[in-house]
């Protein structure tokens, strides 16, 4: 008997587990041909070697913070978006994307500043020395030479997914998609023909992989903006979209009220991982090149439960925006238990490659064994990251955003970084059991998720109270 309860309370009919994959399976191609041309791009870049390898993983650890500014700002937006699509309001709809014009606006022309004026100080945070000697000057170089390359593309990026963030938040998850695969199909061949001069182009190195990206970006935009406007039917927001850029005083404040948490968050969380891989640094660039491979081809497998999270946001957010806030709370638990559950298997898969990967790369048996041990940590905690990114889609979905932001954010800063630094700077310790350490913290994290949605103060309809 209580094992049937539990089936019943933990697992969908195939009507569910239809409606998920819809919204899900779109996002996960997307994300998984992004991730697995991200990997063949990393693998082009560290063919050339460990210092370009390591200058452009710097990079990417930089332009982390900004895209997730962007990720952090939009979902703020989108949690009104997801809301008032669920309710038919696509007046509604028009005025939370004009609200996210304004944001990425301001986000891009923040985060560009930035980073021309600091580039060479923030580049140079993570380079150390360690037990093998690397070329450090040779690496600032290749950093900066993508970098002044890359800024290039952070607003079209920024505003292809003020786009795509609001055709998810509308069910239309395939143009993204569509536009997503076009996209780093052209970033791949861009970077085989950039990076090492192939059909007569000149031999451009870690500045033809940065043009490759910057292009990928222009045509994802291009596909994004003229399948929405050509097919008003189909995408009925976009009908009327640019009438005015303004938008309600009133559903301003109440984004900003809601959404600001969530924009701080993701600006903390991210700077708090680009912090903790600078700590993790100080032990020399080879762990940078590590660091670097494992996070590559985890990314890959992490598609999972992160379009899986996506899909909490959306599908228990339409509920909740209809008022079936009993609906949503047993569907965000099968969620979550399906997300868990996928996780096992793909932790395993990942666990499989951790000797295998490392050794395409032209780098040295270092950088490789540190990066198949980061690995089997990364692959052995996954089932408890799926939960804990579950946990922080469901708070969001309910506009728990301060919570949200405790609960993500303020661990890192709190737990993880306190932890890595400690371990780092007072102890001899290498940095495999460092990572291990400060790694297990998640679960300490998934206690408290447990503990922040079983009180079920996120299940509400945030349209009609506000």
């Amino acid at each position: 008997m209580r094992l049937a309860k539990y089936k019943e309370k933990l697992i969908g009919d195939r009507a569910f587990y239809k409606l998920v994959l819809t919204i899900a399976l779109p996002v996960m191609i997307q994300n998984g041909i992004t991730s697995f041309v991200n990997m063949l791009d990393n693998l082009m870049v560290g063919g050339i070697g460990t210092e370009q390898m390591s200058g452009v993983a710097i990079c990417n650890q930089l332009i982390f913070v900004f895209n997730l500014c962007v990720f952090g700002g939009l979902s703020g937006a989108g949690i009104y978006g997801a809301q008032f699509s669920g309710k038919r309001d696509l007046e509604g709809v028009r005025s939370v994307f004009r609200f996210k014009l304004w944001l990425i606006t301001v986000l891009s022309l923040a985060g560009v500043t930035v980073l021309i004026l600091f580039d060479e100080p923030l580049l140079s945070l993570f380079l150390h020395q360690g037990s093998e000697q690397g070329d450090l000057a040779l690496t600032l170089r290749c950093a900066k030479e993508y970098l002044a390359v890359a800024l290039i593309g952070l607003p079209v990026y920024a505003l292809s997914q003020a786009y795509a963030s609001t055709l998810r938040e509308t069910a239309s998850t395939t143009l993204p998609m569509g536009a997503g695969i076009a996209a780093v199909i052209v970033n791949l061949v861009g970077n085989w023909i950039l990076i090492y001069g192939h059909f007569g182009a000149p031999r451009l190195g870690v500045v033809g992989a940065a043009w490759a990206t910057v292009l990928s970006r222009f045509v994802e935009l291009a596909i994004i903006l003229l399948f929405t406007h050509l097919r008003p039917d189909i995408h009925p927001f976009a009908a009327g979209l640019y009438k005015t850029i303004r938008v309600p005083r009133k559903l301003a404040g109440l984004i900003l009220l809601k959404g600001m948490p969530l924009l701080l968050n993701e600006a903390l969380w991210s700077s708090g991982q680009t912090t903790l891989v600078q700590i993790y640094s100080t032990r020399g660039l080879a762990v940078v090149a590590a660091i670097n491979i494992s996070n590559t081809i985890s990314m890959l497998f992490n598609i999972v439960f992160m379009s899986l999270g996506s899909s909490i946001g959306i599908v228990v957010g339409n509920l909740l925006g209809a008022g079936e806030l009993e609906e949503a709370r047993r569907t965000n638990t099968r969620l979550t238990a399906f997300s868990v559950m996928c996780c096992f298997a793909i932790g395993g898969l990942l666990a499989a490659t951790a000797g295998v990967y490392p050794r395409l790369y032209n780098t040295t048996g270092e950088v490789r064994a540190i990066a198949s041990s980061l690995i089997l940590i990364t692959s052995a905690i996954m089932p408890v990251h799926a939960f804990t990114n579950a946990c922080y889609f469901t708070l969001r979905s309910g506009g728990l955003t301060k919570l949200t932001m405790i609960y993500d954010c303020c661990f890192v800063w709190g737990v993880c970084i306190p932890l890595a630094f400690c371990l780092c700077r007072f102890t001899a310790l290498p940095i495999v059991p460092v990572y291990a350490a400060v790694t297990a913290t998640e679960g300490l994290k998934a206690l408290f998720g447990y503990g922040f949605v079983r009180q079920g103060k996120w299940a509400r309809n945030i349209v009609e109270n506000d």
